[in-house]
């Protein structure tokens, strides 16, 4: 059972700010701004908690294997992206993950585990590829990675742990997709 204290704490700890007076130079700005990064637009936290909450709604080796998957992805897109590859229409890439994985997670989209892993990992590298690009100027990669590998991994965890919450997880699937049919729009 989820405790509204734990949740409390978990928000707590995400909105803390960084004491920035102290040494830390490119690798705490980096971890603080990777951190930061997937909170910064609503693109990102729908998409990384709809991944979470389709494998959650499929369970068994998905509510696994489809986040790392994800994380993984995400990582070869960041690194790719700071290696200068370019990806065209990112941006209109992440908005059809909103839509797709909200929509898969709405109707309870069943298939293996490997197809599964395969469509989260599309997904997230798109996903990577924007945190490359928009890293700020200064930042340590390593650090920067770190921080939004870290707030990610709740984001889809937090997916996962939603279906405790039956249908109402199926519902926020669909408030998912409908909130990407509207980046899409505009």
């Amino acid at each position: 059972m989820i405790r509204p204290r734990s949740v409390l704490a978990l928000l707590l700890a995400v909105a803390a700010t960084p004491a920035l007076a102290h040494p830390g130079g490119a690798e705490a700005h980096g971890f603080f701004a990777g951190l930061m990064h997937p909170f910064d637009g609503a693109d990102h936290v729908l998409a990384m908690t709809a991944a979470g909450l389709w494998a959650g709604i499929v369970g068994g080796r998905s509510a696994f294997a489809w986040p790392v998957a994800f994380l993984a992805a995400m990582g070869s897109g960041f690194a790719a992206s700071l290696s200068g590859f370019a990806v065209p229409m990112v941006e209109v890439g992440i908005a059809l993950s909103v839509v797709a994985l909200g929509a898969a997670a709405a109707f309870g989209l069943r298939m293996s585990a490997a197809l599964g892993a395969a469509v989260c990992a599309l997904f997230a590298g798109f996903h990577g590829v924007a945190h490359g690009a928009e890293m700020p100027a200064g930042a340590a990669a390593v650090a920067y990675f770190a921080g939004f590998a870290l707030s990610t991994s709740a984001l889809l965890g937090a997916g996962v742990a939603a279906v405790r919450f039956g249908r109402v997880a199926r519902i926020a699937g669909l408030g998912v997709a409908g909130a990407g049919l509207a980046l899409l729009a505009g």
